[in-house]
């Protein structure tokens, strides 16, 4: 799907549907890695569960499979679904993020996280297309999707 210039679609303040889309990505995320850990990991002494070595790696290859794999095939995270949101490029020419943009965006999800979420929170707030620093990064926005259907439309 292609936006002409004067159709490019626009992201609203929507901030409690994205603070709710990250909190259910990651729920599922620290759910795994918690039943991961007391499934394959080791106590130590003082009853902390750790795995080490390549099986350490598991908890990370799950990560990206939930955020960036997600996104790539499905269009947006599991969250975002659920809420009705999704990424797009900022320049409106495809509503589907390239892999470069989706690695961005979540890689930068620990900065935005940072102190329960208060810079992504900020960031949204104080910039001009409501984005947190992973899409001003990649150059996304995040659009609720309703809104893309009704420019479909036009």
């Amino acid at each position: 799907m292609t936006y002409n210039t004067s159709t490019k679609p626009e992201s609203k303040s929507n901030i409690g549907s994205r603070i709710l889309a990250g909190f259910i990505d990651y729920l599922i995320i620290y759910a795994f890695l918690f039943a991961y850990l007391y499934a394959y990991g080791q106590p130590d002494q003082d009853g902390v569960y750790s795995v080490s070595g390549l099986p350490a790696l598991i908890p990370v290859l799950f990560w990206g499979l939930i955020t960036i794999g997600i996104e790539q095939l499905f269009g947006s995270t599991i969250g975002n679904t659920i809420v009705g949101l999704k990424p797009i490029s900022i320049n409106g020419i495809s509503e589907k993020i390239s892999f470069r943009q989706s690695l961005l965006r979540h890689l930068l999800d620990p900065i935005d996280m940072f102190f329960f979420g208060l810079v992504g929170i900020l960031t949204i707030q104080n910039s001009e297309k409501n984005q947190r620093v992973g899409d001003l990064a990649a150059k996304t926005i995040v659009v609720k999707v309703k809104d893309l259907k009704n420019l479909d439309k036009n």
